[in-house]
């Protein structure tokens, strides 16, 4: 039997961003195709084989240390977007003010599918998921821009909905309307007991 399980759950590429320059600000740029290779999505400045080691991994690495990459593409929901909008009173939330790269419709719970879950489109581009992306103070000065005093609501609202960074396990293209098909390990979920 395979180790990863392909799911029931599809769902559709609503969007696409990438950040050109963090120097410039956060805020991501629609596109409406990008290719991806194994550094991540073409022109994204998240990109790269390996990253400076930051804040979230402090028990495993000094700041700044040189460390692979799993942090590629950031990806969040349309639903829990929306929820999140709700949270901090804004008609819709725009996934540029928070930097990310894919929104997906469709797939339910998304920012809680299991880690080394893949996303794979019809013609065959694969994203490895990492891990939940906790949210952050980063994209408040983003949201105020367009939705003055919103922004600092944002960490709090999008606590469990912030969606997944991931990393190119299969290069190709992404497309909005591409459809993407849910993979996951086929594992027990972790007691921590040693028998």
């Amino acid at each position: 039997m395979p180790a990863l399980m392909k799911t029931k759950h599809t769902g559709k590429i609503v969007w696409l961003g990438r950040v050109e320059s963090r120097a410039a600000g956060l805020r991501s740029a629609p596109v409406s195709e990008v290719q991806v290779g194994f550094a991540g999505l073409e022109g994204e400045d998240h990109g790269g084989l390996t990253r400076p080691s930051c804040s979230r991994v402090t028990s495993q690495y000094a700041k700044g240390t040189q460390i692979r990459n799993t942090r590629q593409v950031c990806i969040v929901s349309a639903e829990e977007m929306a929820a999140v909008a709700a949270k901090i009173g804004v008609d819709s939330f725009n996934p540029e003010w928070c930097a990310a790269n894919i929104v997906i419709e469709g797939i339910p719970d998304f920012t809680h599918i299991p880690p080394s879950s893949r996303l794979q489109t019809q013609d065959g581009t694969t994203l490895t998921v990492d891990m939940e992306n906790r949210p952050c103070h980063l994209p408040a000065p983003v949201i105020d821009e367009d939705a003055p005093s919103h922004g600092r609501a944002f960490k709090a609202a999008a606590k469990g909905r912030r969606g997944v960074t991931a990393w190119v396990e299969r290069e190709g293209p992404l497309r909005v309307g591409d459809t993407v098909t849910l993979h996951i390990p086929d594992q027990r979920a972790w007691s921590g007991d040693s028998d």
